[in-house]
């Protein structure tokens, strides 16, 4: 693991294991905008990963994970949150257009919840943001980009709703 890396992850599990909720976050948040602004870290550790989603840490006793993503070309995604738990988006290289949701009907059974979007913005390297429990959203790219993620539990683990926009 880059140095660097292992410093924030010990940065990011002293802010969660203090404070769980959304200030241990927002610190964490801190702390992934100031290891984006190293340019050399993200030279010599992001810049090298050419798998979608890269698994790099996942902290034993608080369960967070720390992930690097490469998407190569365009790509969006459904509105969606991250069911009982969180997510902190931090942009590496390139932009992406997020779109915030609420929610119109929740899922039920089979069929996917409404939402309709209520704002949308850009991520620019260096940006950072914060999507606590339920706070559904969707991201577009119209080219290559790079990005860390912290997510508050692997993802891959949760089973989550499906929505569609109105």
């Amino acid at each position: 693991m880059h140095p660097l890396l292992e410093q924030f992850t010990k940065t990011a599990h002293q802010a969660l294991a203090s404070s769980p909720g959304p200030a241990g976050r927002q610190q964490v948040c801190e702390a992934l905008s100031e290891l984006l602004r190293n340019e050399s870290f993200i030279q010599e550790y992001v810049d090298g990963f050419t798998e979608e989603r890269n698994k790099v840490y996942e902290d034993p006793e608080l369960g967070f994970c720390v992930l690097v993503h490469h998407y190569a070309g365009a790509k969006s995604s459904s509105p969606h949150d991250h069911a009982h738990s969180w997510a902190i988006y931090g942009q590496a290289r390139g932009e992406t257009l997020m779109t915030d949701y609420s929610l119109v009907s929740p899922p039920s059974g089979d069929q996917p919840g409404k939402v309709k979007p209520i704002k949308s913005y850009s991520l620019k390297p260096g940006d950072v943001h914060l999507y606590n429990e339920g706070v559904l959203h969707a991201p577009e790219r119209v080219d290559s980009t790079r990005l860390i993620r912290i997510e508050g539990v692997d993802m891959k683990t949760v089973k989550r709703s499906a929505f569609e926009v109105v």
